[in-house]
């Protein structure tokens, strides 16, 4: 396959790779009405910061194109309703208030404009926000290719890589970059318990591309740091404060200290969109709490006994 791509619009419908599905198929979600798009969100048909900007910024367009029969009034209401429906799906990820925020400054701007106008404007502001990811994506890539060594072997936690993104990934962007420019890398991924993002997508992503990957129980990533078999580790983020705290996948934490303790270089590697301007610290970062079952089940499967 090679070439991953997390999403396209074409339309009035957004079609997304349905990330619950991989790596044993790999099916096309589509979203034909905002609603679609809210629950793609919530339900992790799509996941990964950058990605879910994006897919609201789309959300909020299909919403216009639904919602075009309405009076001006109840158009413009209809229209920010669905934002805040949109925007309380996923509470962690800043980069959905951010894209969501982008697009409702677009209505507040075009309230003189026909509900066809007001539509066409929000497609615009999407697409440009799509193709600001992928170029901000690759930037990030080529600067961070300068911080890793030749031969280095990487260590990711979760999934930094494109389906986080809308194309090419933060931290397994910088993974790509320096592989496809010959530094001979390999790289060990976390399995990221409790959804296995690193067992299921980062690794799927990078076999697709013939980058060498060992997948790793997350337990065993501090012993390969302490007996100094890791050279860089490399991370994404969904939160970033004003002081630099960030919020990412559990475990990333641990990962942290380790480094720390052991001198091994740690990079968060995320877009400007991810941080949060309004918030001194991470004390101030709500952290988003899932269902049990993420934890007692593994798909439909029962790996806890009943009452935990």
């Amino acid at each position: 396959m090679g070439h991953v791509k997390t999403l396209r619009y074409d339309k009035g419908v957004l079609h997304l790779i349905d990330q619950r599905k991989l790596p044993d198929k790999l099916e096309i979600f589509e979203c034909r009405s905002f609603k679609d798009v809210e629950f793609a969100i919530r339900d992790m048909v799509v996941r990964g910061a950058p990605a879910i900007g994006v897919t609201a910024a789309y959300g909020v367009v299909i919403a216009a194109a639904e919602f075009l029969h309405l009076p001006k009034g109840e158009y413009v209401d209809s229209l920010k309703s669905s934002i805040k429906f949109i925007g309380n799906s996923r509470p962690t990820a800043v980069n959905l208030m951010w894209a969501l925020k982008r697009m409702e400054q677009v209505i507040d701007e075009n309230l003189d404009v026909s509900n066809q106008g007001i539509y066409e404007a929000l497609l615009d502001k999407a697409t440009q926000i799509e193709a600001e990811d992928i170029k901000i994506n690759r930037k990030m890539a080529k600067h961070g290719n300068e911080v890793v060594p030749g031969g280095a072997t990487i260590l990711t936690h979760c999934n930094a890589g494109a389906l986080a993104t809308v194309d090419y990934g933060t931290a397994l962007g910088v993974i790509r970059e320096a592989h496809h420019s010959g530094k001979n890398i390999k790289v060990f991924a976390d399995e990221t318990r409790p959804r296995f993002q690193g067992a299921r997508l980062t690794t799927w992503e990078l076999v697709q591309e013939g980058i060498p990957v060992t997948l790793i129980p997350d337990s065993v990533a501090p012993v390969l740091i302490r007996d100094g078999k890791i050279d860089i580790i490399l991370v994404g983020a969904d939160r970033i404060a004003l002081n630099g705290d960030t919020a990412n996948k559990i475990g990333t934490f641990m990962l942290s200290q380790m480094a720390r303790d052991f001198n091994v270089p740690f990079y968060v590697v995320a877009p400007i969109s991810t941080i949060d301007f309004e918030i001194e610290d991470g004390s101030q970062i709500v952290i988003e709490e899932r269902d049990f079952r993420e934890v007692t089940h593994i798909g439909e499967f029962r790996i806890a006994p009943q009452g935990i």
